[in-house]
């Protein structure tokens, strides 16, 4: 089998802390071999192996790290909402009730159409560096349209998420029980085989917490493994639910308190940071450094949905969490990649080591530094995708 070395590495970020005995796992001067779209050896250039390669990337002194993992999407829909966008833009505040315009637009789209547009989404993702991306439901809400999205969702990745509790669809607007009886029931049963996870929106104007707890038992039930929405918009018991239900991870976290940030210490949920749809909604960004110093595992993803985080590009959301929600450079791309495999309960990507997925991408910059230092510029030279180069 075709063997390729990549050398001459200025730096490489592992996220293996057994290198230095940090978490980002650093190797200056490093090399690393692939073989099958897996890490063979890692480690220093000077002893890297070098007989029977078929081929060496030269990495001309830049810098190396793993692929990103983008744990949190909504790809399959039809449609924009920028005059939404807009709007917001001249004052008006974000509530969950965009969505539904959003849903008419992708119930009344061609397959053809909605698989298009979240192939160009993806292609856009891997283009900045994404090599892992998990996709979302939730913009068809009745079973055939939920289980056409999943269907969908399931040609791109394999970290599919039913979401079909996002909102109360127009049609139950008055009657969200009557719907989460339908969620529960017709809708799960038609997408469960499509489905790794299953994911509840648990805020104001969309579940209640008694409502989330039903979704969430019958979606394990029939085998799913829980991840939530949890206070975007308001402080409310969507954490204690994801811990309560040991949920992979709670996304958005725009607002937590101290007994959340207690829960998640003593948990093995991620908590997940979304700056994108601050960004987009003129919110107020969420303070991570409370939850950092506590010990947690965070993660930070795209959001990639066309109301309220309408990009896909992780470079911008590092730069984002360093700017606007205080972490590190080094905090902010270790929850890019590692935090995000953690998010997804996923050891072989998101770092290099030893049998892991063979996803790196080289930057046109000796340090990862530049993805938040230089905002809105490209710092990806190349991608790599189990062991294969996509850019």
């Amino acid at each position: 089998m075709a063997r390729i070395l990549f050398d001459n590495i200025s730096l490489m970020v592992t996220n293996d802390p057994i290198h230095d005995g940090t978490p980002l796992g650093i190797i200056n001067q490093g090399a690393v071999l692939i073989e099958d779209g897996k890490i063979l050896w890692i480690g220093e250039s000077s002893s890297a192996p070098r007989d029977d390669v078929s081929e060496i990337v030269d990495a001309n002194s830049q810098c190396v790290i793993p692929g990103f993992v983008d744990s949190h999407n909504h790809l399959v829909f039809a449609g924009d909402r920028s005059s939404e966008f807009r709007a917001r833009m001249q004052g008006e505040k974000y509530t969950a009730g965009g969505i539904n315009s959003t849903v008419e637009k992708t119930r009344l789209a061609t397959r053809e159409s909605l698989v298009s547009n979240v192939k160009s989404l993806v292609s856009e993702a891997n283009s900045t560096g994404t090599t892992t991306i998990e996709i979302k439901s939730g913009y068809g809400l009745t079973p055939a349209h939920e289980k056409r999205s999943l269907d969908i969702a399931r040609e791109f990745t394999e970290e599919t998420t039913f979401l079909g509790a996002h909102v109360v669809p127009a049609e139950f607007i008055g009657n969200s029980d009557d719907y989460v009886s339908l969620v529960i029931g017709e809708m799960l049963d038609e997408v469960a085989s499509q489905s790794k996870w299953i994911d509840v929106f648990c805020d104001r104007g969309a579940f209640t917490p008694d409502q989330t707890r039903t979704i969430l038992k019958a979606g394990i039930a029939k085998g799913l493994a829980p991840r939530l929405h949890a206070n975007q918009l308001e402080a409310g018991e969507g954490i204690a639910i994801g811990v309560e239900f040991d949920a992979a991870s709670v996304d958005h976290v725009s607002h937590f308190t101290d007994s959340d940030i207690a829960l998640l210490s003593r948990s093995n949920t991620v908590a997940t940071f979304l700056p994108g749809a601050e960004f987009s909604t003129r919110s107020k960004y969420p303070d991570a450094r409370r939850m950092l110093e506590a010990g947690i595992d965070l993660a930070i993803a795209s959001d990639c949905n066309p109301g309220s985080s309408y990009t896909n590009n992780m470079q911008f959301i590092i730069a984002l969490a360093v700017r606007e929600c205080f972490f590190s450079p080094e905090q902010a791309l270790w929850s890019a990649t590692a935090g995000g495999a953690k998010a997804l309960r996923r050891t072989d990507i998101g770092v290099l080591k030893v049998g892991a997925r063979a996803d790196l991408l080289i930057l046109n910059s000796s340090s990862y530094i530049h993805l938040a230092y230089r905002p809105g510029v490209n710092q990806i030279e190349q991608v790599w995708r189990d062991g294969k180069r996509i850019k």
